[in-house]
């Protein structure tokens, strides 16, 4: 290109851009800039402008904290597991999930979640109210003594014996 005449180059650029373009070429142009205006007048709308500009905001904050390369090894990490499964693999996670829906998700194990977050309460509450003991070794056997306190170690002793018996016993069925 001349210094000389610089409109008289542009119009030589123009025309050799135009003698270059095929028709699907200038089809392809005309799709992609009237896609490009369309993004932006969706950029008018109050809402649409306001959730990118705060998409762009947590974007910067994820990037500054580390956040974005947390997500994105998340991400990979997940794409990983997902293609390294195989259908029996699958199969198994959902027969182990539906067994634990099973032996969790009923009235009975919510009933004794709830029983036991009461009596838990209620625990604290009351030795919360008491003195602190002061005494040693003879008043913890003195303690001993009382029914109460042997009614909550033969529980203790019962459930713990119980608890081990059914796991040694699921020990022995796999």
């Amino acid at each position: 290109m001349s210094d000389t005449n610089p409109q008289a180059d542009i119009v030589r650029l123009t025309q050799a851009a135009r003698e270059s373009l095929t028709d699907s070429m200038v089809e392809r142009l005309s799709i992609t800039g009237g896609n490009a205006l369309e993004v932006v007048d969706r950029l008018n709308d109050e809402d649409t402008r306001d959730a990118v500009m705060s998409l762009i905001d947590k974007l910067t904050d994820m990037h500054r904290s580390g956040a974005m390369d947390t997500l994105f090894e998340t991400v990979t990490l997940l794409h990983g597991a997902r293609s390294a499964m195989t259908d029996s693999m699958i199969e198994r996670l959902f027969i182990f999930v539906e067994h634990m829906m099973n032996n969790l998700a009923n009235e009975e194990v919510a009933a004794m979640a709830h029983n036991a977050r009461m009596a838990m309460d209620e625990a604290v509450d009351e030795t919360r109210s008491r003195p602190k003991p002061t005494g040693g070794l003879l008043s913890t056997i003195s303690m001993l003594t009382k029914p109460e306190t042997q009614k909550a170690l033969q529980f203790m002793l019962a459930f713990a014996c119980k608890m081990q018996a059914h796991s040694v016993g699921e020990e022995d069925q796999m």
